[in-house]
């Protein structure tokens, strides 16, 4: 594993093993929601395995972070674990399972090297790439996770509905019309003709206004309501076409990669 924004090309990849040995590799899969990648070594290479936490760090828990310098040598940086909470989301849209804060210093060549604690286990990968200016940890529960769906399908899978909207207000007249009565709702200013909105026959300047029952008035409610959904759930949802409510039901698909 490292981190994804490290890898900057998909060939020729070189992997530095204990001794200072290199050895080919290639991708096996990245999702830069997460800033993870998984690597396979070439000819079944076995390397020995690290051991790993069995539970989350603790707030004020030494720490020892690794990494490669530029010219391949280890290279370690100690501190202690700055900040604890719970489950977040990088701009990315990925979903973290715990924020962990460091207070050590991340050099160059650290991103995608391991966090270790006081007994030497890995808790779990760094990097500067989900945050601007401060270092975080991947913890290894987020890291087991999306290794298992990145060795099963070279990607994560992510729902999406092929919609482009921005808030509009709902004027007072169309209120009584909307089920939630809500004064903001979202205008379709685009529609994938093969998304999953498209098929489900979203047409573009329909003003969304409900998902499932629940208003939405924000993108930010969109995105939210995605992030716990998984592809093939079916949504039901209301829109105002003509100043009239018109419902469709919208079968999530796995958004295409770029």
């Amino acid at each position: 594993m490292t981190a994804d924004h490290t890898i900057r090309r998909e060939e020729d990849i070189t992997i530095v093993l204990e001794g200072g040995n290199a050895i080919k590799a290639s991708l096996a899969g990245r999702d830069p929601s997460t800033d993870l990648a998984v690597l396979k070594l070439a000819d079944g290479t076995a390397v020995p395995l690290p051991p790993f936490a069995d539970s989350a760090p603790k707030l004020g828990h030494i720490a020892l972070a690794l990494g490669r310098s530029r010219n391949s040598h280890l290279v370690a940086s100690t501190g202690i674990i700055g900040g604890l909470s719970g489950e977040w989301r990088p701009r990315r849209g990925g979903r973290i399972d715990q924020h962990i804060r460091l207070d050590l210093e991340l050099y160059p060549g650290f991103s995608g090297g391991p966090l270790v604690n006081a007994a030497g286990k890995v808790v779990g990968i760094n990097t500067h790439g989900l945050t601007r200016g401060r270092p975080v940890t991947i913890p290894n529960s987020t890291v087991d996770r999306v290794v298992d769906e990145l060795l099963e399908k070279g990607h994560i899978a992510r729902p999406y509905l092929g919609l482009a909207m921005q808030p509009v207000a709902v004027p007072e007249s169309l209120r009584g019309k909307v089920a939630a009565e809500v004064s903001a709702a979202l205008l379709v200013v685009h529609v994938e003709p093969s998304g999953p909105a498209g098929k489900a026959g979203v047409l573009l300047g329909d003003v969304l206004t409900a998902i499932n029952g629940k208003a939405v008035e924000d993108t930010g409610d969109i995105e939210g309501l995605l992030a716990t959904l998984k592809v093939g759930a079916q949504l039901n949802a209301t829109v105002l076409r003509g100043g009239a409510p018109v419902k469709l039901s919208i079968t999530l698909e796995d958004r295409p990669s770029r």
